[in-house]
């Protein structure tokens, strides 16, 4: 059966940007004001992504920021999109997502990356061992997994239990921009989210790996893919390419190793990055989109039939809070539509 738009779930990935001029308490007011508009249009999950470091994004206590969303909300379901299980002990995971299941039973989703989410001198911070490349994580999510199930001990420090967090069903969801946690999720039957976002060029290479290496397990019989979307619509196409401006000036930053407040939007690119940069942007852009309601549904049309995605999940950094919650209402109403 060819999957149709209104067929796939779509969800918020959001980074709770702080704006050039804003503080943290309003990103996190304007978060809590998106998650409420978000459920009332519709969308299925709200995920919140851990950083360190930066300037422009609030969520770096993502545990906190989740159970302040969740308590602001009803139904939606609120999680990690992720949780850098590099930067934590597993138990210390555990205790805090069973905690959150507990007191919003049935809506907390758990995201796991294995990337650190931060730079070199954030990773001391956190004491994280330097010379980490990512290859425990495997070893870190065997562990963690065991502390929810009752039958897991094999897996955890002997006479070490979870509480909250033992017994309960906290969805575990793997997280990539690569091939190593796509493989890793399709061994272990989880659900699989890919970051097209930011990493487009490995996009479709990781979900085939998913899909040929999967094993049906307790959780799932068949391969399940969210695909993250960078999405900036507007009522027509020119506005929504002027505020995905924005977006723009960040990865631009990212580019040259510098972080800092998301911008407002220019109205030309042209005199902030050389062609090489220019070019590079672009190309890391290929799974963002900017335009109005039959631009962003031509696309999704095609990600959609190159994908064969289950989910779509959808991240936009937008300067203007009415903009940004404009942008997630329009990609509401031509799912429901199409």
């Amino acid at each position: 059966m060819v999957k149709q738009l209104r067929d796939i779930p779509i969800s918020v990935l959001d980074l709770a940007p702080i704006v050039e001029g804003g503080t943290a308490a309003d990103s996190l007011q304007n978060t809590l004001d998106l998650a409420r508009h978000a459920e009332g249009w519709g969308y299925k999950r709200y995920w919140l992504a851990e950083h360190h470091n930066m300037t422009g994004i609030a969520s770096s206590a993502t545990s906190v920021v989740i159970g302040h969303v969740a308590a602001g909300t009803k139904s939606i379901r609120v999680g990690s999109g992720g949780i850098m299980l590099s930067n934590h002990a597993p138990l210390m995971i555990a205790e805090q997502f069973g905690t959150l299941e507990s007191l919003f039973p049935g809506r907390i989703d758990l995201g796991l990356g294995r990337a650190p989410g931060s730079d070199q001198a954030a990773a001391r911070a956190l004491r994280r061992g330097l010379g980490s490349d990512g290859s425990e994580f495997p070893e870190q999510l065997s562990e963690l997994r065991a502390y929810f199930d009752p039958d897991g001990a094999g897996s955890r420090p002997l006479g070490v239990r979870a509480t909250p967090g033992e017994g309960l069903n906290v969805p575990i969801w793997l997280l990539g921009s690569s091939g190593f946690s796509a493989q890793l999720a399709g061994q272990l039957g989880l659900p699989f989210a890919f970051a097209s976002h930011f990493a487009p060029d490995y996009l479709l290479p990781a979900l085939h790996l998913y899909r040929t290496s999967f094993k049906p397990s307790a959780v799932l019989d068949k391969p399940h893919v969210m695909v993250g979307l960078g999405v900036t619509a507007a009522d027509t196409t020119a506005a929504a390419r002027w505020l995905a401006t924005s977006q723009q000036q960040q990865f631009l930053n990212i580019i040259r190793g510098r972080t800092g407040k998301l911008q407002p939007p220019v109205d030309d690119m042209e005199p902030l990055w050389s062609p090489q940069e220019r070019a590079l942007l672009l190309d890391k852009q290929k799974y963002s989109i900017a335009g109005d309601k039959n631009a962003i549904k031509e696309r999704l049309l095609q990600i959609l039939e190159e994908t064969e995605a289950d989910e779509f999940i959808i991240a936009s950094q937008i300067y203007d809070h009415t903009a940004r919650l404009r942008s997630y209402e329009l990609v509401a109403e031509l799912i429901k539509e199409n």
